[in-house]
């Protein structure tokens, strides 16, 4: 690995050994946590933690929060109470409760009794909302504001609490309930003269979710409103929290990879491909390919029956590699815009009829000029009758995996199925078996040989 600080991970490694901690403390101090991370990183969880213990103590929850889970989670075994809990209190309010959901029991009744009770109740709360729900990502580090508090009140409210405040360009405007009658940008404020009441330049019914609804929502409100947080209500219309812009787009990444992970028919991993076991990757990935293994029989089957064609016109076994492949390409081009889009919200179910028409027309398209692409090879290397089932046959072909591959996320959602299972292996495998049928049905009708002898 190329090293992004000036101090090298063996030098690291050194002046731990040495309990060197002023020079240690001296070379990382100023670097960026970001940078420091990926470098302690390659030490090992205890040696990293030894590291973090050396930098100030305000420094340490920003860099803890830029190691992965996996290890955050090791690294929490090699501190002490009092160490992790000094992190903990200093984290973001929705991280730490991440963390302390992938604690062992043993190390949550550890941590627990050293963390202050509003600390301790925050932690159980915000830990206690189902991974895949808006709950689980939201932070309780919000600031808060009366209706009836002037702008100048309501800016000297805002510099006591940002401390401890993940975000205070935005207020949220609650009653005497907790319930959000709106929100309130610092801009406004700074603006607006300084005995104008909040309430009357809050921006009224601002967008809201509920802390129990997917989280994938969340991230599709903050994009369509533009948004730098998003409060979240509970079953009361209570305030219960926030979710920010960069937690949205950790959301967003890591649904992105799961997806994608799919798309290649790997089922979902949720530890580092570098330190996952051999175990783990074949457990992830053998179903799919198992389960299309007895798909393609019937590939085998198709030229099978077409077995006599076949010896009478050896030559179309030279061009049936190129032509399953094709429609699976096609399939797999199709499937893979249906899935982004579908998981976008550019399509919905009901626009099936609408994309169908559409993709008959592109996939003719694509079609006739792979056709036209490979009509001059069949006349040279089987003669024109050749040449002309391989060219019809090309269209079809692509059509037909276009199709599927557009049509099967849609049918997948219509079950409320993952779309992304639409993966590039099972659209692959459903060309493939279409077109073997389609190549040697085409030509059985053009060149009126008997399928089977």
């Amino acid at each position: 690995m190329t090293e992004i600080l000036d101090i090298t991970a063996p030098e690291i490694a050194r002046l731990i050994e040495n309990d060197d901690h002023e020079a240690l403390r001296a070379a990382l101090e100023h670097e960026h946590a970001a940078d420091i991370a990926p470098v302690l990183d390659e030490l090992g969880p205890e040696k990293a933690a030894k590291a973090l213990l050396a930098l100030p103590r305000e420094r340490q929850a920003t860099l803890f929060g830029y190691f992965d889970h996996d290890t955050q989670v090791e690294m929490a075994e090699s501190l002490s109470r009092r160490d992790l809990a000094r992190i903990f209190e200093a984290m973001p309010h929705d991280e730490r409760a991440d963390l302390f959901a992938e604690l062992s029991e043993e190390q949550q009744h550890v941590l627990l009794p050293g963390l202050a009770q509003a600390e301790r109740e925050d932690l159980r709360r915000l830990s206690s909302y189902d991974e895949d729900t808006v709950g689980a990502v939201m932070t309780s580090d919000y600031a808060t504001i009366p209706p009836e508090l002037t702008v100048s009140q309501a800016l000297q409210h805002l510099r006591d609490v940002a401390p401890d405040s993940e975000t205070i360009y935005h207020s949220y405007v609650v009653d005497e309930d907790r319930k959000l009658v709106g929100t309130v940008s610092l801009r406004d404020m700074i603006v607006a003269t300084p005995g104008t009441r909040v309430e009357r330049i809050m921006r009224r019914d601002p967008p809201f979710i509920r802390a129990d609804a997917p989280r994938e929502q969340a991230v599709a409100m903050i994009a369509r409103y533009d948004l730098l947080a998003l409060p979240v209500v509970n079953g009361g219309d209570k305030l219960a929290g926030i979710v920010t812009y960069d937690d949205a787009m950790d959301v967003a990444e890591e649904e992105a990879n799961i997806s994608f992970r799919k798309t290649g028919g790997v089922m979902e991993i949720t530890e580092s491909i570098r330190d996952a076991s051999f175990k783990l990757l074949y457990q992830k990935r053998v179903f799919w390919l198992v389960l299309l293994v007895f798909g393609n029989l019937f590939s085998g089957a198709g030229i099978a029956y077409f077995e006599d064609m076949i010896a009478a016109y050896v030559a179309l076994v030279f061009f049936l590699p190129l032509l399953v492949d094709s429609g699976g390409n096609a399939g797999a081009q199709s499937a893979t815009l249906m899935v982004r889009a579908l998981a976008k919200g550019d399509v919905r179910l009901g626009d099936w009829w609408r994309s169908l028409m559409r993709e008959v027309f592109v996939a003719g398209a694509l079609g006739l000029t792979m056709a036209l692409a490979v009509w001059g090879i069949g006349l040279w290397r089987g003669g024109p009758e050749i040449a002309m089932v391989v060219s019809f046959t090309m269209v079809l072909i692509v059509m037909v995996g276009s199709l599927i591959g557009m049509s099967l996320p849609f049918i997948l959602s219509r079950f409320s199925l993952d779309p992304a299972a639409a993966s590039a292996p099972l659209v692959t495998s459903l060309a493939d078996i279409a077109g073997v049928l389609i190549y040697f049905g085409m030509a059985t009708w053009l060149l009126n040989v008997p399928a089977v002898g």
